[in-house]
């Protein structure tokens, strides 16, 4: 009997190693060095507008740093930049991919076609419709696949000038060699010190995207491919059709800012905010004004004065709020929230990837509501 277990003691050793292999061997992977390329920031950039047709299949994960003081407003976008999110992809398209979200709880599935979206809740079999517009609209609220390096590295990049691009060299990201392209906004009013984004040397697919506040530290997104395979997946495995007995609903997006504007009349809002011009063309809703461009975006809405009071609870909870005449802001990184009293009148909120003295200075640009309750 003893002897037996001498025997087997050398082969259960054998396996140990070879388990502690298969486990170093990823991050081994990484670490091998990338061979740089001379292709410019610029050429990289098309790379990456070029790839958004490309088809793969994958693991990612996504890392907030982000501690959003709307959690309950809204709890899935605090989540989503604030705690790390594991993704199983297959992408055949923008508008044909499924995105499963892992999770201790269970698994969420985002299955998008060219007419919607479906959101399918294993656990509680339920089946969540939103049609093509509401599912791809500029307020929508963002979800687990707008955090793909793929989507966020490509519209991180599609804006940015050329002064703006400069290469930071190369790395291995998911085993592959990946090319830096490094976008610095030009924007006084940014509170986003760089956004970097690691490209696919073959495809120009980008691969992990991080995004740096102004005040340095850790990233407040970090989002990576851990393995991938670039073909296109068939597309039964993205199709989705809820199963015999689950609760079938549409979606109801909590839009803090689109219900306030549907819910006040239109207010004329000025052509700039602090320098940013004010954009056109993007199916932004009447009373809503959104500033800026690429990274650098400021997004404002009058807000009925009760949403408001709760708002400014919630801000107030921040130990790094600022209440002064101007109005009362925080910030979670890169991102600021403000509301503006107006006394005798409306309020305004205003959020935006701006710095807290931006906030104050468009604030001091806004319109009065007049009596809006």
């Amino acid at each position: 009997m003893a002897s037996g277990r001498r025997a087997a003691a050398p082969r259960w050793a054998g396996v140990g190693v070879l388990v502690a292999v298969l486990l170093a061997l990823p991050p081994f992977l990484g670490a091998l060095p990338a061979e740089d390329s001379d292709v410019s920031a610029a050429d990289l950039r098309d790379a990456v507008l070029a790839a958004d047709g490309i088809g793969f299949s994958g693991h990612a994960e996504s890392a907030g740093g982000l501690a959003l003081p709307v959690g309950d407003q809204l709890p899935a976008v605090a989540d989503l930049f604030s705690d790390r999110t594991t993704m199983r992809v297959w992408w055949r398209g923008g508008a044909d991919h499924r995105v499963d979200v892992l999770g201790a709880a269970g698994e969420t599935g985002y299955h998008r076609d060219p007419a919607g979206q479906w959101i399918w809740e294993y656990e509680s079999a339920t089946a969540t419709r939103a049609d093509a517009a509401a599912a791809g609209e500029p307020f929508a609220l963002p979800g687990p696949p707008d955090l793909l390096p793929n989507t966020l590295g490509r519209r991180l990049v599609s804006e940015a000038t050329d002064a703006e691009l400069s290469r930071i060299g190369a790395r291995r990201v998911s085993g592959r060699p990946a090319l830096g392209l490094r976008v610095t906004p030009a924007e006084e009013a940014s509170s986003v010190a760089r956004a970097d984004v690691w490209v696919d040397a073959d495809s120009g697919l980008p691969l992990q995207v991080q995004i740096v506040g102004d005040d340095g530290g850790i990233p407040a997104v970090d989002t990576r491919f851990l393995d991938l395979e670039i073909a296109g997946p068939e597309a039964g495995v993205i199709a989705f059709r809820p199963p015999e007995g689950a609760r079938v609903r549409e979606a109801q997006e909590a839009d803090i800012a689109r219900e306030a504007a549907e819910r006040l009349r239109p207010t004329a809002l000025p052509a700039t905010l602090d320098g940013l011009p004010r954009r056109t063309g993007d199916g932004v809703p009447a009373g809503i004004g959104l500033y800026g461009r690429g990274i650098t975006l400021l997004a404002v809405a009058p807000v009925p004065r009760r949403l408001a009071a709760a708002l400014e609870n919630t801000l107030s909870a921040s130990p790094d709020a600022v209440d002064d005449d101007a109005g009362l802001r925080a910030a979670a990184g890169p991102v600021g929230l403000m509301v503006v009293r107006q006394p005798g009148s409306g309020s305004y909120l205003l959020t935006g990837t701006v710095s807290l003295d931006a906030l104050a200075s468009a604030a001091a640009e806004l319109p009065d509501l007049g009596d809006q309750r």
